[in-house]
C-alpha cells in the first residue's frame, strides 16, 4: 500500500509490487506516444505504436491483480463494501477532478469550438466539466458531448477507463470478491471468449478491441468486456499465483510492453482478421504473464528502483493529465498540416512537459488532497 496510508490502514498493508508500479509507468508511457501518433494516423490499420490501446487492458489486469493481493484478507476482518469503495474514490477521484478542469482549460483555450469548428456554449463547457468530474458519461450528440466525437468524457478523453475502473471496484466489492476460485475462473473464461468475439466479429471496423471510449455503437460492450475480462483475470491470477524469483524481472517485463505495445498493424495495410487474433492473444494471455512476471521480481539495485518509483508513482497523474495537451497539440497539426517529421522535436518537448505536469500533480496536489481525505474520513476507513 502506500505511503499515504497511515495508522490502522498501515497495521494490516501488505508490501508493495513495486516492479508492477514500475510496468503500470511503462505503459502509461506508451500511451502518451500512442496518442502523439494519432494526430498523423489516417486509421487504425495506419497508426504508429499501433497497439498502444491494450495498455488500458494490462491496467485493468494490474488493477485485479493488486486489489485482490491487497484486501483479500481484509473482507474476513470485516470491510465492507462502503469502506472499499471510500478508499477507491479517495484514490482515483482526486486525479479525476484535476483531469477534468485541466481538460475544460484546454477547450477553452482551443476556443471553444467542436472539431468541426461550430461553437460550443459557456453552459455545455460548464456541464461536461461537472459530467467529467462525476463520471457522467456523455450520450453521443448531447451537450455534453462538446468536441462532437462521441467521447464519454470529451474534455478529458482517457477517464473513460477510469468510469469503467469503477465499475469494476463496484463489482470486485459486492460480487468478485465472493466467488470461489472455480467461479471466478469460469467467469474469467467466460468474458474472455465474449471477448475475444468482438475482435473477430469486427465490431470495432478494425478487428481491435481498442474499443470502449465511446457509448456509440458497440463501445460500451467493448469497454465493459474489457474490464471484465482484465480485471477478472488480475484478480484470478492474485489467489492462484505463487511466486519465485526472476532477475531482471522489470527489464523484461518493459520490453514485453513495448514491444507489444508498438507492434504494426498485423495483417498488413488493410483491416484484417490477424489483428484479432494478435489483440486476443496479448490481452488474454501476454498481460497476465506479464503481470506474473513482474510480480515475481524485486528491484535490487539503485537504477531499477529509482526507474520503478518514479515512473510508478506519476503513472495515474501522466495518464490522466497527459490527454488535454494532446487536443491542443491535435488542433496545432492539423491547422497547420504539420508533416511528422517537423512535428517530432515538438512531440519531445511536449513529452517532458507532460512529465513536469504529471510529476508536480502528483507532488503538489494528488497526494496532499488524498491526505486530506484520509484524514477527514478516517473514522469511516
Amino acid at each position: 500500500m502506500s505511503g499515504l496510508f497511515k495508522g490502522k490502514e498501515q497495521s494490516v498493508a501488505k508490501p508493495r509490487y513495486e516492479i508492477l508500479d514500475g510496468l503500470r509507468g511503462v505503459a502509461a508511457v506508451m500511451v502518451v506516444w500512442f496518442h502523439f501518433f494519432e494526430a498523423f494516423a489516417t486509421s487504425a490499420v495506419d497508426q504508429r505504436i499501433n497497439h498502444g490501446y491494450l495498455a488500458v487492458d494490462f491496467f485493468f489486469v494490474l488493477s485485479g491483480f493488486v486489489l485482490g493481493y491487497a484486501y483479500k484478507d481484509r473482507w474476513k476482518e470485516g470491510l465492507t463494501a462502503g469502506r472499499f469503495m471510500l478508499w477507491r474514490i479517495i484514490r482515483l477521484e482526486p486525479m479525476v477532478v484535476f483531469g477534468a478542469v485541466l481538460g475544460a482549460v484546454s477547450f477553452v483555450m482551443s476556443g471553444c469550438v467542436k472539431w468541426d469548428g461550430s461553437s460550443v456554449s459557456v453552459t455545455a463547457v460548464v456541464i461536461s466539466l461537472l459530467c467529467g468530474i462525476f463520471m457522467i458519461p456523455a450520450w453521443p450528440g448531447s451537450v455534453v458531448d462538446v468536441r462532437g466525437y462521441t467521447e464519454m468524457f470529451p474534455l478529458n478523453g482517457p477517464s473513460w477507463s477510469l468510469f469503467f475502473e469503477y465499475i469494476g471496484s463496484l463489482l470486485y466489492a459486492t460480487v468478485l470478491y465472493r466467488m470461489s476460485t472455480k467461479m471466478l475462473s469460469f467467469f474469467v473464461a467466460l468474458t474472455g471468449a465474449a471477448l475475444a468475439a468482438t475482435a473477430f466479429a469486427d465490431l470495432s471496423g478494425t478487428y481491435h478491441i481498442g474499443n470502449g471510449w465511446s457509448l456509440a455503437g458497440w463501445g460500451s460492450l467493448m469497454g465493459f468486456l474489457r474490464l471484465a475480462f482484465s480485471f477478472s483475470a488480475g484478480l484470478l491470477l492474485s489467489r492462484v499465483f505463487r511466486p519465485r524469483r526472476i532477475n531482471g524481472a522489470f527489464w523484461i517485463a518493459a520490453i514485453v510492453i513495448v514491444a507489444v505495445m508498438a507492434c504494426p498493424y498485423a495483417g498488413g495495410s488493410e483491416p484484417s482478421v490477424m489483428n484479432a487474433v494478435y489483440d486476443s492473444v496479448c490481452s488474454l494471455i501476454v498481460f497476465p504473464a506479464v503481470v506474473a512476471l513482474g510480480a515475481c521480481g524485486v528491484t535490487t539495485d539503485r537504477w531499477s528502483t529509482a526507474v520503478c518509483g518514479f515512473v510508478g508513482r506519476i503513472s495515474y497523474p501522466l495518464y490522466i493529465t497527459h490527454y488535454p495537451v494532446m487536443y491542443l497539440f491535435y488542433a496545432w497539426v492539423w491547422k497547420n498540416n504539420i508533416p511528422y517529421e517537423n512535428a517530432l522535436p515538438v512531440c519531445a518537448l511536449l513529452f517532458v512537459g507532460i512529465v513536469i505536469i504529471a510529476w508536480a500533480a502528483m507532488r503538489y496536489y494528488d497526494e496532499p488532497v488524498r491526505r486530506l481525505l484520509i484524514n477527514r474520513f478516517r473514522s469511516r476507513l
